[in-house]
């Protein structure tokens, strides 16, 4: 049997990582270097002429064309934090060399932090990963599918009408053999025009969508996309299917990794980010290695969100 070459491709192992993260100095020369890679950069005007100093154990820097002052953590998600930037990393290295996901339980228990600043540092990353991969565009070959996340909560209804049953689609781009190469996930209604909102945003025009029999998905066409409708008769065989192999193997991976690391968590608000979560580390699986730093740019140039914000998912899809 051949080697899964992505599956055991070495990582950033823990002690690399403490090579590389393990003080607060090299954390803040990382940082720095991910928000500024070509030297300071005034975020109000854009003015790279700047002078620094020194206040409370901070470093400032001050723009010489508008003299507009800032920190290295001031307009990031890291502003007004009270945890160390090596906690930081420390939860960017889990969350992304993990072979499953992990919880926010299990990052309190990791970082030794209450379970509040757990979830709520784990949300900033989530939400970081949601608007790196909003944007995101398929092309060639696409396998498309409908799924739900959710069910039954305590007293709740069970099934399609269970107020915690999310519906979403899923896209994968196959190569030529039938590889996944990369995908995105869409939490919304199956209808054909959210998925006609979906193939605006998500694929290109020179797409070739192959989907099962479910009508919605032949909206796929109205950017110019080709549509193969493959009518698949439901039931247990219908996941065996050779031409939708790439996709159901993804959305198994997809419910496995959630359901095995989660207890429980409220999919009608919530399940964008966790998809947003599984499709970021997905896409950029092929390099293990780099995955952690790419995190960190990411996270420096996300849009700051509030506590509050964040518990009520007031962000756009």
């Amino acid at each position: 049997m051949t080697m899964n070459r992505v599956q055991f491709q070495p990582g950033l192992s823990m002690p690399e990582f403490f090579e590389r993260y393990g003080t607060e100095s090299k954390c803040r020369a990382a940082l720095e270097s991910a928000r500024w890679p070509n030297g300071f950069v005034c975020p109000n005007c854009g003015g790279a002429a700047r002078t620094s100093f020194e206040r409370g154990g901070l470093r400032y820097w001050q723009c010489g064309a508008c003299a507009q002052q800032c920190s290295l953590i001031s307009g990031t998600i890291f502003e007004s934090t009270k945890l160390p930037l090596s906690r930081w990393f420390l939860a960017m290295q889990l969350l992304t060399q993990s072979k499953n996901n992990v919880s926010a339980l299990e990052l309190m228990r990791q970082l030794g932090v209450s379970y509040r600043t757990a979830w709520l540092l784990k949300h900033k990353i989530m939400e970081a990963m949601r608007v790196r991969e909003q944007h995101r565009e398929l092309d060639g070959r696409v396998e498309m599918d409908d799924a739900y996340l959710g069910g039954e909560r305590s007293g709740g209804k069970v099934g399609r009408g269970s107020e915690n049953k999310v519906a979403f689609v899923a896209a994968v781009k196959t190569s030529p053999e039938g590889h996944p190469i990369a995908a995105c996930f869409r939490q919304q209604p199956h209808t054909e025009e959210e998925v006609a909102i979906f193939a605006a945003q998500h694929l290109a025009p020179s797409a070739t969508v192959v989907s099962d029999g479910l009508w919605c998905f032949r909206a796929t066409t109205i950017i110019g996309a080709e549509h193969e409708r493959i009518v698949t008769g439901g039931g247990k065989g219908s996941v065996k299917l050779a031409q939708f192999k790439a996709i159901n193997t993804l959305l198994g991976n997809l419910k496995t990794a959630i359901s095995g690391t989660y207890h429980a968590f409220a999919f009608a608000k919530y399940a964008h980010r966790y998809l947003a979560e599984f499709q970021y580390r997905f896409n950029r699986r092929f390099n293990m290695r780099s995955i952690l730093n790419r995190l960190l740019v990411a996270l420096v140039h996300a849009p700051v969100s509030s506590e509050r914000r964040l518990r009520f998912a007031e962000t756009s899809r």
